[in-house]
């Protein structure tokens, strides 16, 4: 009984493939490929294929005669008047090689992603209901009708400024005075008690009458907070009029 030598030849996408494997394993440098010992491997490994696909194996053929052709033109003689330096046979080999690895190594990342992302599960977002259903008790914008925060910001602005030049330049340096303690919720109780049996109350005139500039800010973010929760309105009867806030409470 005969004994026979059996090996398996590695499958590869195409010659080009081959050609890569065959330089990454020799470790060649791809941009001076030693294109007589490249060939002769190539044709080995040709030669070992049984490919009963003619269209790929033709391809593998094609470009083994393409390494000859490239193997013969190395070894022509070049004639010595030539002055103009032609160009390597091996780079335009060396240019598929390059293209080839790259869309090859672009296609590895593909695939790691494509594993990543099947490893990857998503779910519905689940929002409680009573999440969903809250509203706002009352949107600023429903009770500021056509004046805007702008404008109310902007009286803020000045009355504050001259909040700071009422300030006694000398007498402001007396000793230390510590301030007393206000409270948003305080404010908000003393602006309600100030509207009632009132019509109206003028926005800039509560301001004004505010003694220091931490009154002023308390008072104004007490007005906001009021609005919010829908305890007071405020309302311009003209365009460039006084903002008047109304009390809304019965």
């Amino acid at each position: 009984m005969d004994n026979k030598l059996e090996f398996k030849i590695p499958e590869f996408e195409g010659p080009l493939d081959l050609l890569l494997h065959l330089i990454e394993k020799n470790k060649f440098n791809i941009f001076d490929i030693p294109i007589l010992e490249i060939t002769e491997q190539y044709l080995d490994y040709v030669n070992q294929m049984q490919e009963e696909n003619l269209d790929v194996m033709s391809e593998f053929l094609v470009m083994a005669a393409t390494l000859i052709r490239i193997k013969a033109k190395m070894l022509l003689p070049k004639e010595p008047e030539e002055e103009v330096e032609e160009e390597d046979p091996r780079a335009e080999l060396v240019r598929r090689l390059l293209e080839y690895k790259m869309y090859k190594y672009a296609s590895y990342e593909l695939k790691d992603m494509e594993l990543d992302a099947g490893r990857v599960y998503y779910k519905n977002a689940t929002i409680p209901k009573e999440v969903l259903d809250y509203k706002e008790d009352i949107d600023p914008a429903d009770v500021i009708g056509d004046t805007t925060l702008a404008k109310l910001s902007d009286i803020f602005n000045q009355v504050m400024r001259r909040t700071v030049d009422r300030v006694d330049p000398i007498r402001s340096k007396f000793g230390t005075i510590e301030k007393e303690e206000i409270r948003i919720e305080d404010k908000m109780e003393e602006i309600k008690a100030t509207m009632r049996g009132l019509k109206g109350i003028n926005f800039r005139t509560l301001l004004e009458t505010q003694a220091t500039k931490l009154n002023v800010i308390v008072t104004f973010m007490a007005i906001l907070e009021l609005m919010k929760i829908g305890d007071i309105v405020i309302r311009q009867e003209s365009l460039f009029g006084d903002i008047i806030i109304d009390s809304l409470e019965a």
